[in-house]
């Protein structure tokens, strides 16, 4: 339709021409119809414009009755053969069947008409096939008008290839690219797709994510969940400068941290676990966390990191736990922790006070068969490493 338009509209530019052209010094001319009681007076202007509109009338109509029709007996025309589908869909079968591999000539059929897709279709197919050498080398005659595609193809190659630094310049040279005209009506799905591309980045090399300019801007809540468990899992592989990294990142999040949900901040909790340096910010955080909403392993961890300092303040943690135990009631933990306080401050008889407590609570059960076996430390390593694998007893495992 848009073409009948086109062609309709150069047809009236052209006449627009002529007659302006044979109408110099001789006037619009005069036309007189009469026909029966009918009498129409007029000029060639007026009357070769209104038989073109009426053409293009009929044309339109015709077009669009055709279109219509042509639609309605697809709709009920059985589909014989794959060669006698439209083009548009035998590649919607092909795509919805994943059957690329299989129809790979004829998708580079279709694809090799196009000026601006050809290579980069290519490339995919090679991709897939993971040739990832030959997709590269076709990605370097692509269409320039294509940059972007090209792009995220080269990174998905580096991906595969394992090629971290290679696979990080070109998200962050892409990242800071202005996107094509062509593409603004798509910007959206381009967006998600360069985020997906940040996310997996980011949880295949954890580390070197740290080095992105683009930190923590780009991935998805569910892409820094699965990061922050992947950095988690190979903390103890990091090196001294990563260390720092991890500490300077956290500190550069702070002012945002409320945001984040809080399975996320839970992670970073049990990151900076391991620095005692940052021993302020783990408390703040706990602390946040615990306030927010009580859970259990948050609150081990704070009380863990208290005890691990060279000179616990056990009169501070003791304040802390009461706080905590007026806003959340009834948590058998707090008498878990209270043990540990008046055991280490010589408090004996209150801490024997708190053995009665929760007679049900395996934190609870621990301290009482513990307190039997009067400081035998053999013993003590014992009950730990059946308490330990526990789930229940402990359930971080990291």
């Amino acid at each position: 339709m848009k073409q009948i338009v086109l062609v309709y509209g150069f047809i009236a530019l052209i006449i627009l021409a002529l007659l302006s052209l044979f109408s110099y010094s001789a006037g619009a001319g005069y036309i007189y119809i009469y026909w029966h009681t009918i009498q129409i007076q007029t000029n060639i202007w007026i009357m070769v414009f209104f038989f073109l509109i009426l053409s293009f009338i009929a044309h339109a109509t015709w077009y669009l009755i055709k279109r219509y029709v042509n639609r309605e007996r697809r709709k009920i025309e059985n589909a014989l053969s794959f060669s006698r589908l439209h083009p548009y869909e035998q590649l919607g079968v092909v795509w919805l069947l994943e059957g690329e591999r299989d129809k790979q000539d004829f998708i580079e059929t279709i694809f090799n008409q196009s000026a601006l897709l050809k290579q980069i279709v290519q490339a995919r197919l090679l991709f897939r096939q993971q040739d990832y050498a030959a997709a590269l080398k076709i990605l370097e005659q692509s269409s320039t008008a294509a940059f972007e595609l090209a792009e995220i193809q080269r990174i998905e190659i580096h991906l595969a290839q394992n090629q971290a630094q290679h696979a990080l310049t070109h998200l962050e040279f892409l990242n800071g690219h202005q996107l094509s005209p062509w593409l603004n009506q798509v910007s959206d799905a381009y967006a998600h797709k360069l985020q997906a591309l940040w996310g997996e980045f980011a949880i295949q090399y954890p580390f070197q994510y740290l080095h992105s300019t683009q930190f923590g801007k780009l991935l998805s809540l569910e892409a820094k969940q699965q990061w922050l468990t992947e950095l988690l899992s190979q903390i103890e592989n990091a090196s001294l400068e990563e260390n720092e990294l991890i500490q300077q990142r956290y500190l550069n999040i702070m002012p945002s941290l409320e945001m984040l949900p809080y399975a996320i901040k839970v992670l970073w909790l049990k990151l900076l676990t391991r620095y005692p340096e940052m021993a302020q910010q783990h408390q703040n955080l706990a602390l946040h966390l615990l306030n927010e909403k009580f859970d259990q392993d948050v609150f081990y961890l704070l009380f863990q990191q208290h005890l691990l300092r060279q000179n616990p303040d056990y009169e501070y943690i003791e304040q802390q736990i009461d706080a905590l135990e007026k806003k959340y009631l009834g948590m058998p933990v707090f008498a878990f922790a209270k043990w540990h306080i008046y055991t280490a401050t010589g408090k004996i008889e209150q801490a024997e006070q708190l053995l009665s407590l929760y007679p049900d609570d395996i934190l609870m059960n621990y301290l009482r068969i513990k307190s039997t076996l009067k400081g035998d430390e053999t013993l003590i390593l014992q009950l730990n490493s059946i308490f330990e694998n526990d789930a229940n007893f402990v359930k971080f495992k990291i």
